[in-house]
């Protein structure tokens, strides 16, 4: 009997892997490719693994000589994408093990994942575990009824209400490396001075988020953000995201260093949580921060014991720590390379600010949102940056559900891939001038920009969309409008572009601009 139950249950386990690995795989290729949808042909477990694999060691760009831009750096990012696009056109599948991928870059698509259910499409259980330490069970992550309540928790914060009682702190976060730079050019002793602006924009945006959500300043969490940003390096490798290997469970030293990093991570915003709860006993009347309401909606949630309640807080602070500023630095810094790029357009927008706000920007406190708003110029410039290098490169979500795309049929357990430099650059939806820096088409806004607005999609699309859009954008606004009322900007001889993907699109070597005392 004993080797009669052996046998049935290997059996039962045979069975069982071999309809994950191959059969349910199967069917779902067979419903897709029955629809017309084509693609690589998968090898038994891998996939299209080794092709990728093939394809990415086949196809690494040259490097551009110093000084020199291209926008045609989408391919490079995930080149097997790229290559897939050509081959089989803008909607495509491919698997990558058990997990059958399909890539939905036809603008005409994308309207239909704009509608589709909350919960129909969600973030996939893969993706959710592989950059764990970096988010957590936060609300980047968070999938089902758990990201529907951290969304009701974190977006009115954002609200456009909130936002504008931020714009302050916005505006003293920019005065400070305004002054910095002023003094860097006194001595230099010219009129310019050639600077590696990176690390002050990035210090200047942690510094508006620590403030607008925490009531603490980037001195304080420096800490927490340079070991944030070495955690989205750690974690930003293609082999993680498409799932090349399975290996985080084993203790290399990279995943011990990830575990340590995390942990350190952890610590140090759960010693700021604890000093917030210090202040919050001795005060009157409680700060009311983004910090404050998530504490009192782990307090309110009798199910969670301490532990969990201390995880929900801590997941909840490093989600909003890295989104709330990686992504509004780095396409500051975008902003302001393609202006360097492009110095009619600085001259453009300075006439605007001087037609709108004359020499108001010269004193802190001056700006106001209505005088922001009429900064027509400046919006279309920004827009123009998030088409061409916007921070997000990919979406991606899970039928929970049957779904249909238009014409095509989607059942319940496929990935749905949305690579968004390849919505931003179709030729067919934004003309054959799709690669080049031309704000002007977005003067009559986005609907108007090209045939399918619906597949300008830099905040995302859905119900996922960016709950800190409002926030982001505003930020932007000022900081760009505050420095070009002071500066004039220039490529610098020594700036390599090379954008890459670190979580976010961010240049490689940092961002080198020559920058002149107007």
């Amino acid at each position: 009997m004993c080797w009669s139950f052996g046998v049935i249950i290997v059996c039962s386990l045979v069975l069982h892997a071999g309809n994950i690995l191959w059969l349910n795989p199967r069917k779902l290729r067979r419903k897709l490719s029955e629809q017309g949808i084509t693609g690589p042909p998968p090898r038994f477990y891998q996939g299209s693994i080794a092709e990728m694999r093939s394809i990415a060691t086949r196809c690494k760009p040259e490097p551009l000589p110093r000084g020199q831009v291209s926008h045609g750096w989408a391919r490079s990012i995930f080149p097997y994408l790229h290559h897939w696009a050509l081959r089989y056109g803008s909607l495509y599948m491919y698997s990558t093990r058990q997990q059958v991928n399909l890539c939905v870059n036809r603008p005409d698509l994308v309207k239909f994942l704009n509608l589709q259910r909350p919960l129909d499409l969600d973030k996939p259980s893969t993706l959710v575990k592989t950059p764990n330490p970096l988010f957590g069970k936060g609300i980047m992550r968070a999938t089902g009824q758990n990201w529907a309540s951290q969304r009701k928790l974190i977006a009115p914060q954002f609200f456009l209400d909130k936002v504008k009682g931020m714009m302050d702190l916005m505006v003293d976060s920019t005065m400070a490396m305004i002054e910095k730079w002023e003094g860097m050019i006194l001595q230099s002793e010219e009129t310019a001075a050639d600077i590696y602006i990176t690390e002050d924009v990035n210090s200047l945006s942690a510094n508006v988020i620590a403030r607008a959500c925490f009531s603490s300043s980037y001195a304080e969490g420096r800490q927490i953000f340079a070991k944030l940003r070495t955690l989205q390096h750690a974690l930003a490798r293609p082999d993680r995201l498409f799932g090349f290997h399975n290996l985080r469970f084993l203790p290399s030293k990279a995943n011990k260093d990830l575990l340590r990093i995390r942990e350190e991570v952890d610590l140090l915003i759960l010693k700021r949580v604890r000093a917030r709860q210090e202040e919050n006993q001795k005060a009157l009347k409680p700060e009311k921060d983004l910090l404050q309401m998530i504490l009192e909606s782990a307090d309110a949630n009798g199910a969670m014991n301490e532990k969990a309640c201390d995880s929900f807080v801590v997941d909840s602070c490093k989600n909003i720590y890295f989104a709330g500023h990686e992504t509004t630095a780095t396409t500051i810094s975008w902003s302001l390379m393609l202006l360097a790029v492009h110095p009619e357009w600085q001259d453009r927008i300075r006439s605007e600010i001087l037609e709108f706000c004359g020499d108001r920007l010269c004193h802190r406190g001056s700006l106001d949102y209505e005088m922001l708003r009429k900064l027509k110029v400046l919006t279309m410039v920004i827009q123009e940056t998030l088409r061409l290098y916007g921070p997000a490169i990919i979406l991606v979500r899970e039928t929970m559900t049957g779904i249909k795309l238009g014409e095509i049929d989607v059942p319940k357990g496929v990935v749905l891939w949305t690579s968004i430099p390849a919505l931003h650059r179709d030729p067919e939806n934004w003309g054959p001038d799709a690669l080049e820096f031309k704000p002007e088409r977005f003067k009559d806004g986005v609907s108007e920009a090209c045939k399918h607005p619906q597949a300008y999609v830099p905040f995302g699309y859905g119900s996922r969309l960016c709950l800190g859009q409002t926030f982001a954008m505003l930020e932007m606004k000022i900081v760009l409008a505050l420095i070009l009322s002071r500066f004039s900007f220039l490529l610098s001889p020594e700036y390599q572009h090379s954008p890459v993907f670190r979580m976010v699109l961010a240049p490689e070597h940092g961002m080198r601009l020559v920058v002149r005392k107007i």
